[in-house]
């Protein structure tokens, strides 16, 4: 059952981890719930926050599925590993990914900060 917790300023300084198997310059600060990846259960929503600058040179896919909405900033999507080229998208772009669905690689000049929702679809 999902926590209730009304309107509420989430603290927005500490808390930031590196997902695993990141690289510098991204961060998550999850704001509720939790994803059980072995028992392919559960549903985590995150901020997720690109340092200027910051690239994550490789194409990645997950068991889950995913929406992410870009709250700040600018997210360039399928770039060289490098971080040029791909597509540019800023505040209010959103997407949603089915499970094992390959996507980026990302980079972000500005830096960014996004709302993501991840969950399985099939449980």
């Amino acid at each position: 059952m999902a926590e209730h917790r009304e309107f509420h300023l989430p603290d927005l300084f500490e808390g930031w981890e590196r997902p695993e198997g990141y690289p510098i310059g991204i961060s998550r600060k999850i704001l509720s719930g939790a994803l059980d990846e072995t028992a392919r259960t559960g549903r985590r929503t995150s901020l997720v926050r690109f340092a200027p600058g910051a690239i994550l040179p490789r194409a990645v896919e997950h068991e889950f599925a995913e929406e992410v909405y870009v709250v700040e900033g600018d997210l360039l999507v399928g770039c060289a590993p490098g971080g040029s080229g791909g597509e540019r998208f800023g505040a209010g772009t959103y997407a949603i990914r089915p499970a094992r669905a390959p996507h980026g690689p990302f980079a972000s000049e500005t830096g960014c900060l996004m709302l993501e929702i991840v969950y399985f679809e099939d449980g």
